[in-house]
Parts: structure tokens; C-alpha cells; sequence
């Protein structure tokens, strides 16, 4: 008998033919019942594992079982640090929990998240983590047609009565905006993509609610498209030239945006000084060396990831109780910026 070659993987009945044994022998062998064959039968059976270069189907043994060991995770932005961030948590997890992580990346296209759910369920996943672009109502539908335990992370939607983690967006832009008060800030520019996005929403409800209640801080909100560089230039160009006497800063909303903004100021030729600050949610490792550093308000990132993954786990061993809406504090890191 030939060898089989990496493209056509040789079965049990390869192995029980090539051994001239019974399938059920070679079961019980790859099963870690040798004790109940001969000497001389796993002799024969290893001989023709070894031979055949046969390797156990594990997903087929899974389902079987009733699971599949597999983990699904839809993420809307694969490239972005904070989604390689959470990426790391789960898979540490997964990794010390013997679970497989199957990661789909919906580029942040609605149209995509559908059909990645439903190739992830018919990969039979025994759970599946989710970071959706936004919760309309198309995505909360695709959501609720999904079988299997499920975890939100970075959104939550308390109709879907399933658990969420993210950061207490509340919480972190207050203590950003009372360490800008701390410092003298009068003026806030908060500069953020598309509200659409729920916690981006919060960050900025929270700010502008704080300025609100503030007798000595202001601020304005503006929505921006990161490929659009004119009209952040002229934002921040209208909101530097008003009341020049006034000590401001900027208020980036997540990573994205900071980098926009850094990059923005570059152009315009301003530097981060006494008179213009800049303070962000989200700590990119680079934030550290712009001009003496970026004062942030960093996500535990990874925590994030891996706490939702154990809730995951949790309700796949048949956890029932309600659904939780776990939020996790920011840390204030106060650099040159501020």
C-alpha cells in the first residue's frame, strides 16, 4: 500500500486495512483504551499510523461529542490596535482553555457581518464574540438569529439579553475632562468619527454633558472622516483661530482619530505647547513619542478580551444567569501633551 500524501489523509479504515485489524481496535487505540488490545495489536496499529502518516480527525471526534472546541470572533476592524488588542486577550485564552479561536474581519462593511455569522455557525462554533460596526437594527437581527452562546464586546444592546464588556466610556472621559480642568483648560475641541458608533456616542455625550456643568470649560463637537484632511485642517484652524486668549485643547475621541489629528497638526505646522493641548481614548504605542507624548485615557485592551472570553466559556458550560454588562475603568496616563 502507497503512502498517503498530504492531499488525500488517510482514515481509520486506512489504518485498520493497513494494520488488517478492526476499526473498532484502532478506535479503541486512539482512544487511550490500549490497554485492552495485545501487545502485538498496537504494535501493528502504531506501525500503521506511523506508515500511513494518519492523523485523527479532532474536529469529527468534537462534534460527536456535541462541541467543536472552536471559538468565532467577528471583529469590524482587524487592523486597528484596539481589535489586535482585544485579538490577544481571547486568544490567550482560548489557548489555555484548548479552544480554537476562526477570526473574521468585516472591514467594518455591514453587508459582511451576515454571511461571516453564518459561516461561523456552519463551522459549527460552540460560541461566538462579536465587535459589530454599529447595532442597527439589520445587525441586531443578523445577531438574534444566532443559536449559540454570545458575547458583545465594545457594545451593548440590553434587547439581545446576552453579555457585554467594554470600557466605561462614561467614567474615562470625566476623569480626562477633570484632569483637563486640573490643568486650565477653558476650550475643548472633541473630535470623533461617525457617533453612530455607540461608545464613540457616550465618550462625547459625557464630555459635552461635563462642559455643560463646568463654569470654567467649553467645548464643541465634530464628527470627521478620516480620509477627509481638509476639513479636520480647517476644524482645528477655525477652532484655534476663536477666542486666542482661551488655553484649549483637543479632545480625540479614539486611536483612529488621533492619529488623524497628529498628523493634521504636522501639516499645519503646530506643536503641542502651553496653548494647545491634545488628550485621547486609546494609548497606540507611538502616542508615547509624539512630541513628548500623549496624554491617554488607555483601555485594558487585552482584559477586555479575555473577560469576555471567559463569559463565553462560562455560558457554554451551561451558565443561565442573566445576562451582565460588564464595564472596566481606563487608566489616566498623563504625558507631555497635557
Amino acid at each position: 500500500m502507497q503512502k498517503k500524501n498530504s492531499k488525500n489523509f488517510a482514515t481509520i479504515s486506512d489504518v485498520a486495512k493497513y494494520a488488517k485489524v478492526g476499526k473498532t481496535s484502532v478506535s479503541r487505540y486512539l482512544n487511550g483504551e490500549q490497554d485492552k488490545l495485545s501487545e502485538l495489536l498496537r504494535e501493528r496499529i502504531s506501525s500503521a499510523i506511523e506508515h500511513l502518516d494518519f492523523r485523527p480527525n479532532h474536529s469529527a471526534r468534537m462534534l460527536k461529542a456535541g462541541h467543536s472546541k472552536l471559538i468565532g470572533l467577528l471583529l469590524a476592524d482587524v487592523t486597528n490596535p484596539y481589535s489586535i488588542d482585544i485579538l490577544q486577550g481571547i486568544e490567550q485564552v482560548c489557548r489555555r482553555e484548548g479552544y480554537m479561536l476562526m477570526v473574521c474581519n468585516t472591514d467594518n462593511e455591514k453587508e459582511l457581518q451576515k454571511s461571516y455569522l453564518e459561516l461561523l455557525e456552519a463551522h459549527r462554533v460552540d460560541g461566538l464574540i462579536v465587535n459589530t460596526t454599529d447595532m442597527a437594527s439589520q445587525q441586531l437581527n443578523h445577531l438574534k438569529q444566532v443559536s449559540c452562546p454570545l458575547v458583545l464586546v465594545d457594545r451593548i444592546d440590553t434587547s439581545l439579553g446576552v453579555d457585554s464588556v467594554s470600557l466605561d466610556n462614561e467614567a474615562a472621559a470625566i476623569v480626562a475632562c477633570e484632569h483637563l480642568q486640573d490643568r486650565s483648560y477653558e476650550a475643548i475641541l472633541t473630535i470623533t468619527e461617525s457617533m453612530e458608533v455607540a461608545p464613540r456616542k457616550a465618550r462625547v455625550d459625557a464630555i459635552e454633558a461635563f462642559c455643560q456643568q463646568s463654569s470654567t470649560l467649553s467645548c464643541k463637537s465634530v464628527e470627521i472622516n478620516k480620509s477627509n484632511e481638509p476639513h479636520l485642517i480647517k476644524t482645528i484652524s477655525d477652532f484655534m483661530g476663536a477666542n486666542k486668549e482661551l488655553k484649549k485643547t483637543i479632545f480625540s475621541i479614539n486611536g483612529v482619530t488621533t492619529l488623524c489629528v497628529a498628523k493634521a497638526l504636522q501639516k499645519m505646522g503646530l506643536s503641542i505647547g502651553p496653548q494647545l493641548g491634545l488628550i485621547s481614548i486609546d494609548d497606540p504605542e507611538w502616542a508615547q513619542l509624539f512630541e513628548g507624548g500623549i496624554t491617554v485615557m488607555r483601555q485594558p485592551n487585552r482584559e477586555i478580551g479575555e473577560r469576555a472570553c471567559n463569559r463565553l466559556l462560562s455560558r457554554i458550560q451551561g451558565n443561565m444567569e442573566p445576562a451582565q454588562h460588564i464595564q472596566l475603568a481606563a487608566k489616566l496616563i498623563i504625558r507631555q501633551s497635557t
